[in-house]
């Protein structure tokens, strides 16, 4: 190599995670020594038993608690620091007397953004998820699904990098949440953002994400990090054959995590 040849340097993950533990104070380990990258723009799944530590990951990975071993960067910074990260919960956990517009635009007003670019950006989001029409409504208003998209578009309006996602659609009819798997997928290519999705699902998990990573039952570590081989999806993937020999591989690795 020509001395005078530039080197390229390879793009900062869009999260790591190397040796991290979390132990509370009783000696409860919750999570054991997980360890994985995940590259920007990337969809991972995380999967496993109930209890392995999935949901504590994702908790990590916002910044909502602290490991107590190993390390974790977010775009090259702590989870504390990191900006541009959204959430988004089974639980829509929308404010019950904002309308849907309010709610939406809610963590632009806490960032103090301006009142008129709050409206636009709002209705921006409301536009992408389908439901600028009922803008007006209160959540009571709204079915489980739609309350749903509410929270995808509280998510979007501030434009996130990385979109952290802890079971969503999981109390939603098998309809609903092939819906909302699809509009996942839609404004996943439209951003180019970067997706870590938690979820029980193993058919969702294969349907949605580039990798799915498999927890044992015990706290962690993983005991699989597998890659998804097969392409695009589209109305008919779910009864393709590929695509439910995936399911089946997939599915034989939860078992021996510990799963069903």
């Amino acid at each position: 190599m020509n001395r005078n040849e530039s080197h390229s340097t390879p793009p900062t993950p869009a999260l790591t995670l190397e040796e991290v533990q979390m132990t509370y104070p009783d000696g409860f380990v919750a999570l054991r020594e997980v360890s994985f990258q995940l590259e920007q723009g990337g969809l991972l799944a995380l999967t496993g038993p109930s209890g392995c530590g999935k949901t504590t990951v994702l908790h990590m990975l916002a910044g909502l608690r602290s490991a107590t071993s190993g390390q974790i960067t977010v775009d090259g910074s702590s989870p504390s620091q990191a900006r541009g990260v959204a959430c988004c919960f089974q639980d829509p956990r929308l404010l019950p007397w904002r309308t849907v517009d309010s709610n939406v635009a809610l963590p632009l007003e806490l960032e103090g953004v301006a009142a008129d670019e709050r409206g636009v950006r709002a209705r921006e989001a409301l536009d992408r998820v389908g439901l600028v029409d009922v803008s007006g409504r209160l959540p009571h208003q709204l079915s489980g699904g739609m309350r749903m998209r509410v929270s995808i578009a509280r998510a979007l309006v501030v434009r996130p990098k990385l979109l952290l996602l802890d079971e969503p659609f999981g109390a939603l009819d098998e309809v609903t949440r092939e819906q909302l798997d699809d509009e996942l997928l839609r404004l996943w290519k439209e951003d180019g953002m970067t997706v870590v999705i938690v979820t029980h699902s193993l058919r969702e998990a294969v349907y949605l994400a580039q990798r799915v990573l498999v927890m044992s039952g015990s706290a962690g570590p993983l005991v699989a990090d597998t890659p998804i081989n097969f392409g695009p999806r589209s109305a008919s993937t779910r009864t393709d054959h590929a695509f439910n020999d995936e399911v089946g591989r997939v599915q034989q690795l939860h078992r021996s995590a510990g799963g069903p």
